[in-house]
Parts: structure tokens; C-alpha cells; sequence
């Protein structure tokens, strides 16, 4: 199912935190929203859910508003970070609560827990306490108690951040198993950028209550329509050092980098660690500070106009601390953003 929102606001005294925001979630899609801490991206989820009413704006679950249907009409999946199962219930019970709120009757409310369990691989732990799982069997009695009740949409509340490191890949894997098994609309909020690349069909990208851009998880690493989207995908992260356009030239450190079809200014200039490449007559020149080996890969550490720049290549190529190298670019693989605004220039 669709879910459409609005010209949606959500103002709490002192501050706006969604801001006039219109966006479509993809029938059956697994979308992420993905931006730091505060960026308005769980009160969306929140306003959506029912638990959070919009100060103005609209919210469809397809062609129906819901805007003012209460969250337990809505039909919507709820999952939690810290899961809010109940600890004296057993996982059965646990998975079962929802439907007894339903007057499901009693056997085909066994039959679809017990179908739940199986889809989310937890069929062998019913008869356990919560205190008695791991965090990532917590997880999934949660996941299978939102998807029990049959609903339109799965709501995700930063779901794996309680997890350890190992324990969250494997979920977020699980996560999009289920979703796709299941073929439920699924919006899903994390601050992990790593998470929301890994199993997100679409990434929407919050900032202070506005949307910052809305795309493919890959088409959003290699196209950012801005600097902070750009700054915010990419582990290492890309790297930004001060630039000027002059004379169609895109210079650092007076060093003619490229030529490029725009008027003169000031601009930051950004390329990712992985688009480092060393060559004799590249264009860039500076002394390596320190070399890290990373198994198929060597990153190295300088510095450009006094900013700490990183690079990824090839663990073949030999180099050391205290070494001059010269180095360019993939061919087009750099940005170059408006000061003034951020703004994607190139």
C-alpha cells in the first residue's frame, strides 16, 4: 500500500521538527529515513503512526486519510529500538497480545503466531521469556508481533540500534528477508547511513524537519544534490577542502585540476577515498602523513590545504609515511559545491 504525506508540519514550542514535508512511500517498498539525531525523522515515522497529531498536512495510506484515524485504526506494524515486549509473557503470548485485543479467535490466532514465528526463524523459542533471548531474538518477537496483526504498513523505529555490531548486520539482512517475503510497505528510520544503504530501496535524507533529497541508496553516494548529503553517505567519509572556480578553472592550491563551464567563485571541492588515483603527472601534489593497511586495501593520509584528506588504493602499490606523491581523480569522480549554499555545482 501507498503512503502519501502532505505539506505535513509538526511544530513543538520552540521548534519545527517536519517542516511542510511531501513525500511518497513505494507500495511494497522497503524506504529509509536516514539523517542525524534530531533531524525530524522519527516524528515523521510518529506522525504517521498516529502517535504524534500534525500540526497541518495531510497523511494517506492509499486514497484514504488517515490524518485523524487513531494510530489502533490505522493498521500499521509498530517496531520499537528497545522492542517494549512484555517480560512476564512468553514469546507465544507475546506474539498472540495483539490478536486477543483483536478477539481473533483462539486457534486461528495460534496458527498465525505459530506462521509468524516460522517466517522470522523463532518457531523453536515460544515457550521462552524475553529475559532468555538474545537482543536479536528480541528483535525478531518484535518484528513478528507488528507483522501478526496483518497490517497495511511495517513502521521501523531505529530497530537494530541496541544491537551489537555483528548482530545488527545479520538483522538488517533478516529485516529485508522478511520485508520482501512478506511484500509490506516498510518504512524503516536509522541514523546509520551503512544500515539504510544495505537493505533500503529508497533513502530519504532528513535535516532539521526538511527533506534533503530522495533517491536510490547508490544514486544518492555517487549523485548528492548537495554538501551535506555528500557528507553524509561514505564510511571513510568523502573528503572537502577549499577550491576556487577562475577563469574556467577549478584550482586547489593554485594546481589546475580541471576545466569547468562556470562563473568564477569560491567553492568546496569533494571526492571520495576510493577516487584517489596516484600518478606521476597528476595534478595534486603532497607528502603522505600516515599509511594504513586494510586488508585488500591501503589508505593513505595527507593533507591539502591544511585539511586532512584521506585516499583508498590498491594494497599492490607500495608507499610510506613521509613520502611526496602527486595524485588526481577517477575520470569525473570529484564535486564541487556552492559555498553560499551547499549546493551542488558539478
Amino acid at each position: 500500500m501507498e503512503v502519501r504525506v502532505e505539506n505535513l508540519t509538526k511544530a513543538f514550542p520552540g521548534t519545527v521538527a517536519v517542516n511542510n514535508v511531501s513525500l511518497t512511500f513505494q507500495s511494497g517498498k522497503l524506504s529509509g529515513l536516514l539523517g542525524p539525531s534530531g533531524c525530524g525523522k522519527s516524528t515523521t515515522l510518529f506522525l504517521i503512526a498516529g502517535l504524534h497529531e500534525p500540526t497541518s498536512g495531510k497523511i494517506y495510506f492509499g486514497d484514504e486519510d488517515v490524518t485523524d484515524v487513531p494510530p489502533e485504526k490505522r493498521g500499521i506494524g509498530l517496531v520499537f529500538q528497545n522492542y517494549a515486549l512484555y517480560p512476564h509473557m512468553t514469546v507465544e503470548k507475546n506474539i498472540l497480545f495483539p490478536l486477543q485485543n483483536m478477539k481473533v479467535p483462539k486457534d486461528e490466532a495460534l496458527d498465525r503466531a505459530y506462521e509468524m514465528a516460522k517466517l522470522v526463524q523463532i518457531e523453536n523459542l515460544m515457550k521462552r521469556k524475553p529475559a532468555e533471548l538474545s537482543g536479536g531474538q528480541q528483535q525478531r518477537v518484535a518484528i513478528a508481533r507488528a507483522l501478526v496483526k496483518h497490517p497495511r504498513i511495517l513502521l521501523l523505529d531505529e530497530p537494530l540500534s541496541n544491537l551489537d555490531a555483528r548482530l545488527r548486520l545479520e538483522m538488517r539482512q533478516e529485516i529485508k528477508r522478511i520485508q520482501q517475503e512478506v511484500g509490506i510497505t516498510t518504512i524503516f528510520v536509522t541514523h546509520d547511513q551503512e544500515e539504510a544503504m544495505s537493505i533500503c530501496d529508497e533513502i530519504i535524507v532528513m535535516d532539521r524537519g526538511n527533506i534533503m533529497q530522495v533517491d536510490q541508496p547508490q544514486k544518492l553516494y555517487t549523485n548528492p544534490n548537495s554538501l551535506f548529503v555528500a557528507k553524509f553517505l561514505g564510511n571513510p567519509p568523502i573528503n572537502v577542502t577549499e577550491a576556487v572556480v577562475k577563469d574556467k578553472k577549478v584550482l586547489v592550491n593554485d594546481a589546475v585540476v580541471d576545466t569547468v563551464d562556470l562563473p568564477d567563485q569560491p567553492v568546496h571541492f569533494a571526492f571520495r577515498p576510493e577516487d584517489v588515483l596516484l600518478y606521476d603527472d597528476g595534478p595534486l601534489q603532497t607528502e603522505i602523513q600516515m599509511v594504513e593497511h586494510i586488508g585488500r586495501d591501503t589508505m593513505i593520509i595527507c593533507q591539502i590545504n591544511g585539511t586532512q584528506v584521506r585516499g583508498i588504493i590498491d594494497s599492490e602499490i607500495e608507499v610510506s609515511a613521509g613520502q611526496t606523491v602527486r595524485f588526481g581523480f577517477k575520470k569525473n569522480r570529484y564535486f564541487l559545491f556552492s559555498k553560499a549554499t551547499g549546493e551542488r555545482l558539478r
